[in-house]
């Protein structure tokens, strides 16, 4: 391990050697010696008689390891130009289970084609492809992302971003800066009431005042002293007054703007953009006479932790809440860009610059910078945190999928709650049951594409084994919630409720075998022997998968395909034919075994159902003449989860709730219906001959 700046890297994590950087970056690009301390190496350029360095290639496993959703970071080479511009990206190596044997690999190498030209300065959005044109010029850009892996490739970018911005700051003289997704956020929700002079004792406005002495003493003893007269002649007086504010603040903004021109700055800013305020007030105008509205001022500039911060104006045409005094002061609305990284907890240092002229024809220019140095309460900002990275847009952009599935979600566990309404009408509880099965394959699985996978456990064993987050889930959030969901409901119910109600392919293959069997075709009911064997067989595939996973992320990539979820759902059905083949065998095998796949092969079943053994208390209730002698649940169980003692086996109980339906029912369960009769004089009948 190595220390650059602030930035820990690996420099042995890499694969290409020198003769694989000059493949790559042929004649007439030269490839130069890799840096000793940082994993980078030059590229330079053959020009008649000089070099110049043309970009700073590296790998982003180096700088960024960001694991994708097999646990494994992608690996990206990078080329950046002197000018923070993507000469070239490529993917050297990756593990995302969607583009392995799924979509292929071409989605994946068009989405990277996109970022050349792009720049670290330009905000880049994974969108659908608007604001494409004059790219290498604008401050936001779109590139279109990849249908059916939308969180891969925002993983693939977060991990570009990342490395680059800290090969920028170390190479392009971005030291210790920090990274965008790094920072800490303003906190939108806190507003007071202040005028100008609550806003400077708050703290929240920042004067410098600097004397005509104060500018004459920086220029002694270079070609600019003594040409000021005015400073001369007054050396006490005030040569200008800086104050400096961040206007994103609400209680900055709102006190000095109007309603209307708030409302209209947050139109203008970006997430993660942040506007600032600089007002001057003396003899020294803020603004040149040539100065353009919309461009980067030369008098002021800004710093951060030695990090320049380009600031562009808004051209905001307001009217300030100031003071008398201070109606007549120039000011600027300037805006800081996202991937510029400024972050609102950290002191920022602004300087003003004045520029003297010695002579008329060949002027001799002297610039003297002055600093003013502000910085915002803490009340007033939310510190960045570990796992505050970019997929926080994700979870944005999908809410209103995210409210849907808790209101489903909300549905389910009022369902599992037993109510009357539903647990008293068989047929009732049936059309319950296929409209939930047909939104969780429809909605769930292939809109929302919410299938969880075995991929999201052996992800887990390859993360912890190279000692990597597991934050990387954060970038799909219906996986997130199902996942935080079903560990929940293994405490109350055990592995059934994922299993039976939000599977997508296990959905699939009940519709199937309840569509079958409405055509008349019959269900094959699998010797009680055989089936207690085969149920065994699938934690025997979870077995191999998560070793594979601890040994070999190529093998396991292999492996992982005996689950059909990805060629199902994720792809519907779109991809090589030998996947497409073994999906609808498994989907036909279901119409006849009642969801085969689920009960005897699914390793992810096999994991819910070790996981379902946290289940607290047996909440299907029995009765003492279930089994003994009763057998009717147990012979209307599809999934073969009662024994002939009328036990339940939660580890594969499936919660179709039939047997709950049943036991409610004074027409369908069987001791119900004797005690009927008893109660009515009638002669008991034995059980056996009421079943016959």
């Amino acid at each position: 391990m190595v220390l650059s700046g602030l930035f820990l890297v690996t420099a042995q994590a890499g694969v290409m050697t020198r003769e694989s950087m000059e493949k790559a970056f042929p004649a007439p690009l030269v490839v130069g010696e890799k840096d000793r301390d940082l994993p980078v190496w030059p590229i330079f350029r053959q020009e008649l008689t000089s070099t110049t360095i043309a970009a700073y290639a590296f790998e982003s496993q180096d700088f960024a390891a960001i694991p994708g959703f097999s646990g494994t970071p992608f690996n990206l080479l990078i080329a950046l130009d002197p000018n923070g511009q993507f000469m070239d990206v490529r993917v050297l190596s990756h593990h995302e289970p969607v583009f392995l044997d799924g979509l292929g690999e071409k989605p994946l190498f068009a989405f990277v084609e996109q970022y050349k030209d792009l720049s670290l300065k330009q905000s880049i959005k994974i969108g659908t492809g608007q604001n494409k044109s004059g790219k290498e010029n604008g401050a936001n850009v779109y590139i279109d992302g990849v249908s059916k892996a939308t969180a891969s490739v925002r993983i693939l970018n977060q991990t570009l971003l990342a490395a680059s911005l800290k090969v920028a700051r170390a190479k392009l003289g971005y030291s210790e800066g920090r990274d965008p997704d790094m920072v800490a956020q303003i906190r939108p929700d806190v507003f007071k009431p202040m005028d100008w002079k609550g806003l400077l004792k708050a703290g929240l406005i920042r004067k410098a005042s600097f004397k005509n002495s104060d500018i004459e003493r920086a220029f002694k003893d270079t070609a600019g002293e003594g040409i000021d007269a005015q400073s001369l002649q007054a050396p006490a007086d005030i040569f200008t007054d800086v104050y400096v504010a961040h206007l994103s603040v609400p209680t900055v903004g709102r006190n000095l703007l109007s309603p209307d021109k708030w409302a209209y700055l947050q139109q203008r800013l970006d997430p993660g953009d942040h506007a600032l305020l600089i007002l001057a007030e003396g003899r020294y105008p803020l603004m040149g006479d040539d100065f353009v509205r919309g461009t980067v001022p030369d008098r002021i500039s800004l710093n951060q932790q030695n990090l320049p911060l380009e600031i562009r104006d808004l051209d905001l045409d307001a009217v300030l809440n100031v003071p008398p005094e201070l109606a007549g002061a120039q000011w600027l609305a300037v805006r800081v860009i996202a991937p510029a990284g400024l972050d609102p907890a950290q002191p920022l240092d602004y300087a003003l610059h004045v520029t003297r002229a010695k002579g008329i024809v060949y002027p001799e220019l002297v610039r003297k910078s002055f600093a003013i140095t502000t910085q915002l309460p803490e009340d007033y900002v939310v510190l960045a945190s570990a796992d505050q990275k970019s997929w926080h847009s994700i979870w944005i952009d999908r809410c209103w999928e995210l409210l849907v599935l808790v209101l489903a979600l909300g549905v389910l566990v009022w369902a599992l709650r037993e109510p009357p309404w539903l647990m008293l009408h068989a047929h009732r509880m049936a059309r319950f049951r296929a409209a939930y099965l047909v939104f969780t394959l429809l909605f769930i699985g292939w809109y929302a594409q919410g299938q969880l996978s075995i991929v999201n456990l052996t992800a887990v064993v390859q993360a912890i084994i190279a000692g990597r987050s597991l934050s990387f889930f954060m970038y799909d959030p219906m996986t997130v919630l199902l996942w935080a969901f079903a560990a929940g409901t293994f405490f109350v119910w055990g592995r059934g409720t994922f299993c039976g109600w939000l599977c997508p392919f296990g959905a699939l293959q009940e519709l199937v075998s309840l569509l079958t069997r409405r055509l008349g075709a019959a269900w094959i009911r699998v010797p009680q022997r055989w089936d207690d064997r085969l149920k065994k067989l699938k934690y025997v595939v979870l077995a191999v998968l998560l070793v594979s996973a601890s040994v070999s992320v190529t093998l396991t990539d292999r492996l992982v395909e005996v689950e059909p979820f990805k060629t199902s759902i994720t792809l519907n059905f779109v991809r090589a034919w030998p996947f497409v083949v073994w999906a609808f065998a498994l989907v036909l095998v279901s119409a006849f075994v009642y969801k085969g796949y689920c009960r005897y092969l699914c390793p992810l079943g096999a994991g819910m159902g070790l996981l379902g053994k946290l289940r607290r208390f047996d909440w299907i209730a029995r009765r003492s003449e279930c089994g003994q002698p009763c057998q009717r649940c147990r012979s209307d169980c599809a999934y073969q989860a009662i024994d002939k003692q009328g036990a339940v086996d939660y580890d594969e109980c499936f919660q179709c709730m039939d047997c709950v339906v049943i036991y409610e029912s004074d027409t369908l369960c069987v001791p119900r219906i004797l005690s009927q009769r008893q109660a009515l004089g009638a002669r008991v009948i034995p059980i056996e001959e009421v079943r016959s």
